[in-house]
């Protein structure tokens, strides 16, 4: 498209850190509530969580525990590890930091790991004991709330004479103030569940003790500890937020981490769930967050679930059990394990993907294309043979994933792979696997101080110079081209035309130094997917606990991203609507290929960005306006093709701060929609007008 004098005045003059119209013509926007689009669908506000390390168990999960089942041997702390460094930036603790969670009460021998008939996984602990001398284990850096009441259980198991108590130190040493909170009375030889429970007295850093005086040893299977007020496991706080984004959908458990996942350890009852050393990501996890919980999460939030299965070193005979488990009827083989489980109905999951990112060396499993063609069909068979109903998602990468992350040198010569060659993986699943899949998922990842740079083939830093603008849209431009290489598919598999594929962005983020607040940018992701709605109808942000941020007491609230999430998907309409500008972005600096689209993401109002669309009802039209830029922006914006009654409601999103920081969401009445604005600077604003 040809650009307008304005359009080069703009850019020369954001080149320089300005970022102002031009005074000869005012950027106009049009709005044409007459013209139509595909609706967009609640899933692409989708959110994908994963077992990567602790995340999940810190953010989302209530226990308070490290390692409850005993992966690690009971040990001395280790020398170089203060108090302090077992607690997390938030106050809370950091699971998964290896050996010396738990400590021996006494001597170092009194301790020892039990090979030969442990409770769970490989060992449990046994505690010799020695008369009057207490002996036990001990786990500090805990923290409790005064007043708070925490609920715990134990597995014990032991001689007639040992006699246990739990206890918590509130406070660091041994002086500080002690509560014993439970005495479980007389053991048996086989272990047996102790619930117990109390208020906590003082806030703070505390030590959890369990330990025994009197003759001959003790067991301990496995022990918990969460706050009282908990939601079937998770956290009040996070749930509030993370419900307040209606996000859609869910995707679990991974991710790299399903390729090495087996999700029959991660079902039935927790404390005897195995704890595993995950190899992906290298750290422990407890499986206390399998499918069960994660059915009860989606639940909580009010969203649909998405379960991928493994394809990396897992078979299709195991998923088509674990559609099964999720969807069968109570007669069933695995239905009749989910009964036994606590779970008597099926879940109805009707989203399933099949793998992640089987195209990269990084992942466990990873194979040919060829091969991986074969396996999915496997796989697609086998869970539609047990439930024909569910989604199937497959696990593409098309050209743009495949050069940026040079994984299409694996497969030729081409940095760009051709469509449909050796190196294009979307296109491979397409050719091979049309009839066994209804989407096709797509991932990507943009970086706050580098791009990648096709000339020179790798990750480069960013200009010191670099417009905002181009700063701003580097992952809306992810959008972009996306849909620009679906179009191309289209040309070449006709019948991608009368059968779509759509695309599942089911991984994306923005991440790394952030020059500029990432909160436009990602409102210009969600406006991009608008304009596209027809394509793109799914999408999982990486991560769902990343929308969240913890204050000074450490609960949570939805951070400037997630404010993001929840202004469009709260305020902004479902059937987008033509706009048209005078204003064209600017044209790429960069030939097409690895980040880089043909056409540079945004509508034709440049430095703004505007769409608009109606409420499902018809009832409002929404517009929304971003200016993603370090200065205020006039626009002019004209309306056509609606009804309008002139009121309406603004509703925004921005920073009274200079660089941006802590915005927050306003909203003001309108008694007439002006066509002359003013926009703030790295603001979101959505304008909804009722109809007459």
């Amino acid at each position: 498209m040809k650009r307008t004098l304005l359009s080069l005045f703009l850019l020369a003059a954001l080149t320089t850190g300005a970022s102002s119209a031009a005074e000869s013509e005012a950027v106009t926007a049009t709005v044409d509530a007459s013209k139509t689009g595909p609706p967009i669908a609640p899933y692409v506000y989708g959110q994908f969580v994963e077992h990567i390390g602790n995340i999940i168990y810190s953010a989302l999960w209530s226990e308070m525990l490290d390692d409850r089942k005993f992966y690690y041997p009971v040990a001395p702390k280790p020398s170089d590890e203060s108090e302090s460094s077992q607690r997390g930036p938030g106050g809370g603790r950091r699971r998964g930091l290896g050996p010396g969670r738990w400590n021996p009460i006494g001597p170092v021998d009194s301790v020892f790991m039990d090979t030969n008939n442990p409770w769970v996984g490989d060992h449990s602990p046994v505690i010799k004991l020695a008369g009057s001398e207490d002996r036990g284990i001990r786990q500090t850096g805990i923290n409790f709330i005064n007043g708070e009441t925490y609920k715990g259980r134990i597995q014990l198991a032991g001689d007639a004479d040992a006699k246990v108590s739990i206890s918590v130190i509130f406070g660091t040493n041994a002086a500080a103030p002690r509560q014993t909170i439970a005495q479980p009375g007389r053991l048996q030889p086989s272990y047996k569940k102790y619930p117990f429970s109390f208020k906590a007295e003082h806030s703070g850093p505390a030590q959890l003790e369990i330990s025994a005086t009197g003759t001959g040893s003790f067991r301990i299977g496995a022990v918990s500890l969460m706050p009282a007020a908990n939601l079937q496991g998770f956290r009040l706080d996070a749930i509030a937020a993370l419900k307040s984004l209606r996000s859609g959908v869910y995707r679990f458990p991974g991710g790299n981490f399903v390729s090495a996942h087996e999700w029959r350890d991660a079902i039935g009852d927790p404390d005897k769930r195995p704890p595993v050393f995950d190899p992906v990501w290298s750290a422990v996890q407890q499986n206390d967050i399998g499918t069960d919980e994660f059915i009860i999460l989606c639940s909580l939030l009010g969203v649909e679930p998405y379960i991928t299965v493994n394809a990396g070193f897992g078979d299709a005979w195991s998923a088509a059990q674990l559609v099964e488990y999720a969807n069968g009827s109570g007669a069933s083989p695995m239905g009749k394990l989910r009964a036994a489980n606590g779970h008597p109905m099926p879940y109805g999951v009707k989203f399933w993907g099949i793998g992640n990112e089987a195209w990269g060396d990084w992942q466990f499993g990873a194979m040919s294309l060829n091969q991986f063609a074969v396996k999915h069909n496997q796989f697609a068979k086998a869970m539609r043979k047990v439930d024909p109903t569910i989604t199937l998602i497959a696990s593409g990468a098309m050209p743009d994933t495949m050069t940026g992350s040079k994984q299409s040198l694996r497969f030729g010569t081409n940095l760009v792979p051709a469509y449909l060659g050796p190196g294009d993986w979307t296109g491979g699943l397409l050719s091979k696997c049309f009839d066994n899949f209804d989407l096709i998922s797509e991932h990507f990842y943009n970086y706050g101080g580098t791009h990648f740079s096709l000339t020179e083939g790798r990750q480069v830093a960013n200009a010191a110079d670099e417009p905002v603008t181009d700063w701003m849209r580097r992952p809306a431009n992810h959008i972009r081209i996306k849909y620009e290489e679906y179009k191309e598919y289209e040309k070449l598999l006709p019948k991608l035309v009368t059968h779509p594929k759509p695309l599942n962005i089911d991984e994306w983020a923005y991440t790394g130094n952030s020059r500029y607040p990432t909160y436009p940018a990602y409102a210009w992701v969600f406006q991009e997917m608008f304009r596209h709605s027809g394509v793109i109808q799914m999408a999982g942000f990486t991560f769902a606990t990343s929308l969240l941020a913890r204050d000074g007491t450490n609960a949570a609230a939805l951070n400037a991203n997630g404010l993001v999430f929840k202004i469009y998907r709260d305020h902004f309409g479902v059937i987008p609507v033509e706009v048209s500008g005078n204003s064209p972005q600017p044209k790429p600096n960069d030939p097409p290929g690895g980040e880089q689209p043909a056409v540079n993401a945004g509508s034709d109002t440049f430095p703004v960005d505007v769409v608009a669309a109606w409420t499902e009802d018809h009832r409002a039209l929404t517009v929304g306006i971003l200016n993603p830029t370090d200065l205020e922006q006039p626009l002019k914006l004209n309306l056509a093709g609606a009804n309008l009654s002139g009121k309406g409601v603004l509703w925004r999103l921005a920073s009274a701060e200079s660089n941006g920081q802590n915005p927050v969401i306003s909203d003001s009445p309108m008694d007439s929609m002006p066509d002359s604005l003013t926009l703030p600077r790295f603001s979101v604003s959505i304008y909804e007008l009722s109809v007459r």
